[in-house]
């Protein structure tokens, strides 16, 4: 049995995602390209008898990066200890991990792009070579320790793959990306889930569910979580269409999968700018949100949705992000200099 080692306990409302989580990989639905290539990896390091190479995953958040690292040391037996990027502040903190490490068990780093610089420069002799070296005491009396590890594989998991340094990223064997998830898969993963909830669906709401979700499975599990609530306590728990339609227009979720913050993105980038072009600190000053509140949660959707483009003068609604809104673009206009002004002329 894997045993796993947290460095925290799950913070509240984290256990019935945990619950939700594939054990196994071939539980896991979508992301089959990343799946063939660890199944043969994994596969031949077996018989190899051999520890796995390290791996990297990288991607938004909520698309199953931890499952993959909970799921690796399941298929191969191996126990696995779990850290976390930002509480690895020096490298005493993660000597511990290292030390401690079973012959071919797994090390999972969350967040690894957090690492501070002297930790990061720590662990490419123990990706390598499997060593550490510790140095003791200071001055002319120090020493140097070297100390051999079991061999091991590290898996780490980014949302910003850019911000690793060459040297640890060239380190990992493996790097696969996680790309967000169709509607047929997040409709499978619904259902798969509701039985694991023992909770009736029908599938035309589990459909709408999916449709609503971003294209993230934790987005998913999220929205089954609020519509089981939302049916148990207004209705007989059983969850149709029509339970599904009320919880979402309760907590504002529309079928994009826009929260009432997007669409007043929307909203004032369209009533107040006139579709743009509009600077984010323009935008942000109008709706009282700080500018990187926008940037990091608001507009990735609605960038992906093609309902907003950035150019070099701002940002601009698409003729999408009019029709969603239900609303008459304005017509094309230019000014004297040829270019198309900031608002429409009245």
């Amino acid at each position: 049995m894997v045993r796993e080692s947290m460095m925290q306990p799950p913070a509240p409302g984290d256990e019935n995602d945990v619950a939700l989580r594939p054990k196994r990989i071939a539980d896991m639905i979508g992301q089959r390209e990343v799946i063939e290539v660890l199944q043969i990896a994994i596969d031949a390091a077996k018989k190899r008898d051999e520890p796995l190479g390290h791996v990297l995953f990288d991607g938004p958040p909520g698309l199953g990066k931890t499952t993959f690292a909970t799921c690796i040391p399941r298929e191969l037996d191996v126990p696995v200890q779990m850290a976390s990027g930002p509480a690895l502040k020096a490298p005493k903190d993660i000597i511990p991990y290292l030390t401690n490490l079973e012959d071919r068990s797994v090390l999972f780093i969350d967040e690894i792009h957090r690492l501070p610089k002297a930790v990061e420069e720590y662990l490419y002799t123990a990706m390598e070579d499997f060593r550490i070296d510790i140095v003791l005491g200071e001055g002319v009396s120090a020493r140097t320790l070297n100390l051999q590890l079991k061999p091991f594989t590290l898996i780490g998991a980014t949302t910003r793959a850019g911000m690793l340094s060459g040297p640890l990223r060239d380190r990992f064997q493996i790097r696969e990306h996680l790309g967000f998830y169709t509607d047929s898969e997040l409709t499978a993963i619904v259902r798969t889930n509701a039985r694991k909830l023992d909770l009736a669906i029908t599938d035309d709401a589990a459909e709408e569910i999916a449709r609503r979700s971003r294209g993230t499975p934790r987005v998913a599990n999220n929205r089954l979580l609020w519509v089981r609530d939302y049916a148990l306590a207004k209705s007989d728990g059983r969850v149709t269409l029509d339970i599904v339609h009320r919880a979402m227009k309760m907590t504002g979720i529309d079928r994009l999968g826009l929260d009432r913050q997007d669409r007043k993105y929307l909203d004032t980038l369209i009533r107040v700018f006139g579709g743009g072009p509009a600077g984010i600190e323009a935008i942000a000053h109008t709706i009282n949100v700080p500018s990187d509140t926008l940037v990091d949660e608001v507009e990735p959707f609605l960038l992906r949705s093609e309902l907003i483009i950035r150019t070099t003068r701002g940002r601009c609604a698409t003729p999408r992000a009019f029709e969603h809104l239900n609303v008459v673009p304005p017509a094309p206009s230019t000014g004297r200099d040829g270019q198309l002004p900031l608002f429409p002329e009245s």
